[in-house]
């Protein structure tokens, strides 16, 4: 569900960087194994493209993509559309995503880009400490109107990394919501079946 990588800076990264190479490998054995493998990108590896999914074996989600996952109707989404409060935020979402200005990024030297990738991360969690717990969660309209718009009862997404699970109701329908966790000290999955959804911890 997004920030795979804390920076992706154009799929000629994975025959620069011997981390992102190896990482890129691990997903080609999953995906040789027989198991289909997709993949959204996220506020940090937004540039995720046809290059590194094709060598990956993966196939790159929509920002918003419904499925049906055991019987329920499910969105698959990053989550940062959801945090409608940090306008400062969304105004950078809005011009990350942005094709052109995508274009525009891919056409500077892998240094310059590099140098920009450092730049915002650290402008990013500047700002990030001096904004309020609120500010940073999800938005409780934003939520419910993505649970009205794709007629769904159940939304997975990630970029808060508070994991969670929230129950809600939503025009007098149960609804759930599934944060999922970062893995910066973990890693961390979840599975889901008929019998409900599962949680796993990975430990090195």
């Amino acid at each position: 569900m997004g920030d795979i990588f804390d920076a992706w800076l154009g799929d000629d990264q994975r025959r620069r960087e011997p981390f992102a190479a190896a990482v890129l490998q691990s997903m080609r054995g999953i995906s040789d194994a027989g198991v289909a493998l997709f993949l959204a990108s996220g506020n940090r590896d937004f540039l995720l493209g046809p290059a590194f999914a094709h060598d990956a074996g993966a196939t790159l989600l929509g920002e918003q993509t419904v499925v049906d996952i055991a019987g329920t109707r499910t969105l698959l989404t990053h989550g940062d559309e959801f945090c409608t409060d940090d306008v400062a935020y969304q105004r950078f979402r809005a011009w990350s995503r942005n094709p052109r200005h995508q274009r525009q990024l891919l056409a500077l030297p892998y240094s310059v880009r590099r140098w920009i990738a450092r730049a915002l991360r650290s402008k990013s969690e500047t700002e990030t400490a001096r904004k309020s717990e609120s500010i940073l969660d999800v938005n409780a309209q934003a939520v419910d109107a993505a649970f009205r718009a794709h007629r769904v009862t159940r939304i997975v997404h990630g970029h808060t990394h508070r994991p969670a699970r929230h129950a809600t109701l939503v025009d007098g329908r149960a609804c759930e919501r599934i944060v999922l966790a970062d893995w910066d000290d973990r890693g961390h999955y979840i599975a889901i079946d008929r019998e409900g959804v599962h949680e796993h911890d990975i430990r090195g």
